[in-house]
């Protein structure tokens, strides 16, 4: 009774990606470009509205830019930005906002 096993790792080699850490939170939202990022949920984007709206009451000098990111049921909407036809749009958006809100609207 010679038996012999292989014992693999469960985990699969890949490139490693660097850690990057998060971003620093702003100090202040006044006169900052604020991103609100709506997914396909059916209530995302009347509580992003909400949000925005007490921005501006708050912050009048803030500029609000929306995304609207549709995906499928069983598509998760942000890969249908960074792996599509929407690579570029999505990126050039976020290039250019200080601060994003996401609301997925469950």
């Amino acid at each position: 009774m010679n038996s012999q096993y292989e014992v693999l790792s469960p985990w699969a080699e890949a490139d490693p990606v660097p850690l990057r850490g998060i971003s620093p939170r702003l100090t202040d939202l006044a006169g900052k470009k604020i991103g609100l990022l709506s997914n396909s949920k059916r209530a995302s984007r009347p509580i992003l509205t909400v949000v925005g709206q007490k921005l501006k009451e708050r912050f009048p000098d803030c500029e609000i830019s929306w995304y609207d990111a549709w995906g499928t049921y069983h598509t998760p909407y942000w890969v249908l930005q960074v792996e599509s036809e929407h690579k570029n749009k999505f990126e050039e958006w976020v290039g250019g906002i200080d601060a994003i809100i996401h609301a997925t609207g469950d």
